[in-house]
């Protein structure tokens, strides 16, 4: 694996990120209290506004966005499509024009539709479960697309997978509890896709650093199964770490049978689904536990121009928009207009730079993220070791 090091080309584009201030499928966020009109193409402009497809518009490459507007998920689509329209007015773009595609109805159709207007890359879609309805229209049309996804098993070599994986964030957190001493290693996991991948990046990961995998319990979400699951992990024993593959709310009530009062020796462990959720500060049963993800260091200032432009908080996926733009406004350099997308540009061993850290695609279009450690304290959240600047050998 080569080094990471971002070129001069990418650094530009990533400019921008910087002056900011920088699961289940979707993961938890704030509902925006004000959300703006839906945007139906984004161009530079003054304030984000709605308007219609040029047919004569050769000047610019078209970019397809395609999140639900509608339906119950429609307020993570317009937290996503306002971040796409912060990233083209934050740069002056005026050579991209993001058009937004409603997939509630259906997102084959909405994928169709995006084709025949002549779309050279689509962004999404957000449900691991619509990316194979997508393909179908893109992938005879020669049209890739960046899925808002955290669900690896839909990546592919048109199909790349950008959202945080569960995968990274656990191996990147066994690594450092492995570092520390820890050497074997539980898991409390959902059924569900979720708990299968989670499992499965546990013991990728004790295979590459050497622990051991000393039992597995799983659990339905949705019930106190949970606690029944924790209290039969801790009956057996023989561990000195736990994964709880859940969110904080499942976690904690796990956190209470294996730690309780926060009282043990035992190390716990979440996954990126912890990010952003203030309320394991409070938990006694949560000190001293660690999970990784990406790094949040550009994310307030993010937050704070989107509430400025759109009057409520954006969901903390809404940043895979904005650093799609990036990515395809870096790409666009090299990409003349009208002529297919160049997927070659994609797997760029040096990567890209965002409001999320340093990623690059693995060839299976996977993304590979820079992951930051951290560990709950009573009432705050410490780094215990940055996400690194760049990918080792």
């Amino acid at each position: 694996m080569k080094r990471f090091i971002l070129g001069k080309q990418a650094l530009i584009v990533a400019a921008t990120a910087a002056l900011l201030g920088g699961c289940q499928v979707i993961p938890k966020g704030p509902t925006a209290s004000a959300p703006a009109p839906e945007p139906t193409t984004s161009a530079p402009a003054p304030e984000p506004s709605a308007t219609a497809l040029p047919s004569g518009d050769t000047e610019r490459h078209r970019v397809a966005l395609l999140v639900p507007m509608s339906g119950g998920n429609a307020n993570v689509g317009q937290s996503i499509a306002n971040a796409t329209t912060m990233a083209i007015l934050d740069t002056n773009a005026n050579n991209l024009r993001i058009t937004t595609y409603d997939t509630a109805g259906g997102a084959r159709n909405a994928a169709r539709r995006a084709i025949n207007d002549g779309n050279m890359l689509i962004l999404g879609p957000l449900l691991a479960e619509n990316v194979p309805q997508v393909l179908a229209e893109a992938r005879p049309a020669e049209v890739p697309l960046i899925s808002f996804s955290n669900d690896s098993s839909v990546a592919g070599p048109d199909a790349f997978v950008m959202g945080h994986l569960p995968s990274q964030s656990i191996a990147r957190s066994v690594g450092y509890a492995r570092s520390k001493g820890a050497r074997n290693f539980s898991i409390l996991a959902p059924e569900g896709q979720y708990g299968r991948q989670a499992e499965a990046s546990l013991a990728a990961a004790l295979r590459s650093s050497g622990g051991g995998l000393i039992s597995t319990e799983r659990y339905t979400r949705g019930n106190t199964s949970i606690v029944s699951a924790a209290q039969r992990l801790r009956q057996a024993g023989g561990y000195d770490a736990v994964l709880i593959a859940d969110n904080a709310r499942l976690a904690t009530q796990a956190a209470g049978v294996l730690k309780p009062s926060g009282q043990g020796s035992t190390q716990i462990i979440g996954t990126e689904l912890w990010s952003g959720e203030g309320s394991i500060t409070r938990v006694s049963a949560l000190r001293g536990a660690i999970f990784s993800s990406v790094s949040d260091a550009r994310f307030k200032r993010f937050t704070e121009s989107y509430q400025n432009r759109f009057g409520g908080q954006p969901f903390r996926i809404a940043t895979l928009g904005y650093d799609a733009v990036l990515l395809a406004l870096r790409v666009a350099q090299d990409w003349r207009v009208g002529r297919t997308f160049p997927v070659s540009a994609l797997r760029d061993d040096g990567g890209f730079l965002g409001l999320d850290g340093a990623f690059r695609f693995e060839r299976n279009g996977e993304v590979e993220r820079a992951m930051e450690v951290r560990e709950v304290r009573d009432g705050s959240i410490v780094i215990l070791e940055a996400a690194p600047q760049r990918f080792g050998d």
